[in-house]
């Protein structure tokens, strides 16, 4: 039977792939945007500041933004460290998509990806041009310049498709990317990118990408389904043959582009205590705008927890770059 022989959660947000220095860089749109996601409500930037008097231009110095960075830079170290020790043979990655695959012609609740070849394919230079240069700037965090190729691991992806259908949970199943027409990427989304990148340094084994449509309406997966998904899969994985061992990745949030360290906390303490009662009763309008990736998080902490094992949290670090508390708030985190 296969073994789980590590668990693990992190951001991956452009703030992580820019010097500190640069993080001013999208402060101006945050500025300039009439649409705020916080807690429900769509805000414009004056409405925000409002809510979130007194604001947070104390957190903003430049020693303080060097310091966030240089914790997260430590917190993924550790967490690359982590993932090389447990030797896994395969890994399976909740992400989701933001129309990089995924566009009008199908936006699948859940897929399931078969592939043999995972294609991290850099942006054109028409469509880096197209971009905000703070986005633009952190693009070689989740794609190398010259592009690369991971392994897929068609058996094991079609093995868990099978055995989702087998318990009543309706999947999507793609075998090759999405092509689109040059004006986004072909390859690979960002939130799986930085995983390839970052956690495990350009040296994936063969790994499984399943994606959770969490951020475009209408078919957005409720709470209590994304912790069923993770029920589902522990079962898939179990049933398994030989003894592969497996690693369990989820990548996003969590709250961004409005940090919001009140629910972060209450989040993280839910999976550190197991708690899917809580994590499944956070309001679903919390979760619009990009803090939708918290979601990610929920399958591999309903698999672990059907393990018995508990979460550790490596750091959490609010990453503001406005005074009305745009940014990030990051994590990282692991199951032993």
């Amino acid at each position: 039977m296969a073994e789980i022989v590590g668990a693990f959660a992190l951001s991956h947000g452009p703030l992580l792939s820019t010097p500190p220095e640069l993080w001013m860089l999208r402060a101006g749109d945050d500025r300039k945007s009439s649409r705020h996601h916080y807690r429900g409500n769509v805000l414009d930037y004056g409405s925000l500041l409002a809510t979130r008097e007194p604001g947070f231009a104390d957190e903003m110095s430049d020693a303080e933004k060097a310091r966030r960075h240089a914790a997260c830079q430590h917190a993924l170290d550790e967490m690359a460290r982590r993932f090389r020790d447990c030797r896994a043979d395969v890994a399976i990655i909740f992400g989701n998509d933001q129309e990089e695959l995924f566009q009008a012609e199908l936006t699948p609740a859940f897929t399931v990806f078969a592939g043999a070849r995972i294609e991290n394919v850099p942006s054109t230079p028409e469509v880096l041009a197209r971009m905000p240069e703070g986005i633009r700037v952190a693009e070689p965090g989740h794609v190398p310049h010259e592009g690369a190729v991971y392994p897929g691991a068609p058996d094991v992806a079609l093995a868990i498709a099978a055995s989702l259908a087998e318990q009543s949970f309706d999947v999507a199943l793609s075998k090759r990317m999405p092509r689109q027409d040059g004006a986004r990427s072909e390859g690979i989304p960002h939130a799986f990118g930085f995983v390839y990148r970052r956690l495990m340094e350009d040296a994936p084994p063969p790994s499984v990408p399943i994606f959770l449509n969490v951020g475009v309406a209408p078919n957005i997966p409720r709470a209590a389904r994304c912790l069923q998904l993770g029920h589902a899969v522990k079962k898939a994985i179990d049933a398994l043959p030989g003894d592969l061992r497996v690693a369990v990745v989820s990548s996003g949030g969590l709250s961004h582009f409005t940090v919001d360290e009140e629910l972060d906390g209450k989040v993280i303490r839910a999976m550190e205590n197991a708690d899917e009662a809580a994590l499944a009763a956070v309001p679903e309008p919390y979760f619009n705008g990009n803090t939708c990736e918290i979601k990610n998080w929920y399958p591999t902490v309903a698999i672990m927890n059907d393990h018995g094992r508990k979460m550790h949290v490596v750091d959490y670090v609010p990453c503001y770059r406005t005074e009305a508390g745009t940014g990030h708030g990051m994590a990282f985190a692991y199951w032993r």
